[in-house]
């Protein structure tokens, strides 16, 4: 095994916020486990605060999470080869981080001799994620009402009627074709924003104004 005395390689891809990473090493024959600074940083602790074992490492897992990685674990140790887990741990203060355990059990002829590995702590990652995921949305949302606004304004100059009207045209529109008031709208904008079209957007507005056709007219 030869797992890298630093992590800020994997950690590095994982977004712009700084992810604590740091590596393990368990020696089975002598029951010692080593810590790198990043692990005691993600336990809420500074090197010479706390010695640390196997019992202190699950103490801090999430009650949830523990046996899944008690299981995990054993199994990898019992077997040998890799094992990888993701879960939570509650730091000395108390503080909730999601991470992600990877590492490599050496077994030799059903002995374990040592485990070793790294944590990544993937909360700030998540957390980026989430708001990114968020302004997305609202730009989304932003963005499609923007559009339905230019559309009505057209319909408004064009027709010379008022907001609400101009939106049931595309409302109703909506409902007869199955199409989506958004999608119709920028189509609308689309046209009105090349001049070379103002034939089909001619074409588009009478199409908007037809009224609905019921089952009654649609015929046998």
């Amino acid at each position: 095994m030869g797992f890298p005395k630093t992590v800020r390689a994997y950690s590095s891809a994982l977004g712009p916020a700084d992810c604590v990473a740091g590596t393990f090493h368990y020696d089975a024959i002598s029951g010692q486990l080593e810590w790198s600074d990043e692990l005691y940083t993600l336990h809420g602790y500074g090197r010479g605060e706390v010695v640390p074992t196997v019992e202190l490492l699950y103490a801090h897992k999430h009650p949830d999470d523990r046996d899944r990685c008690h299981d995990i674990f054993m199994a990898a140790c019992e077997a040998g080869g890799f094992f990888c887990s993701y879960h939570r741990i509650i730091d000395a203060r108390r503080r909730e981080h999601r991470v992600l355990t990877a590492g490599e059990a050496l077994v030799e002829d059903g002995r374990l001799i040592a485990v070793e590995g790294f944590i990544v702590d993937l909360t700030s990652t998540l957390h980026w994620e989430t708001e990114r995921a968020a302004r997305e949305a609202v730009a989304g949302a932003l963005g499609t009402r923007s559009t339905i606004e230019q559309a009505k304004g057209i319909l408004m100059g064009v027709l010379r009627i008022d907001s609400e009207a101009a939106f049931d045209l595309l409302a109703k529109h909506s409902q007869d074709t199955n199409i989506k008031v958004a999608s119709t709208a920028a189509d609308l904008v689309q046209l009105a924003n090349n001049p070379q079209q103002a034939a089909l957007l001619d074409t588009f507005v009478q199409e908007l104004r037809r009224p609905s056709e019921s089952p009654a007219d649609a015929g046998p």
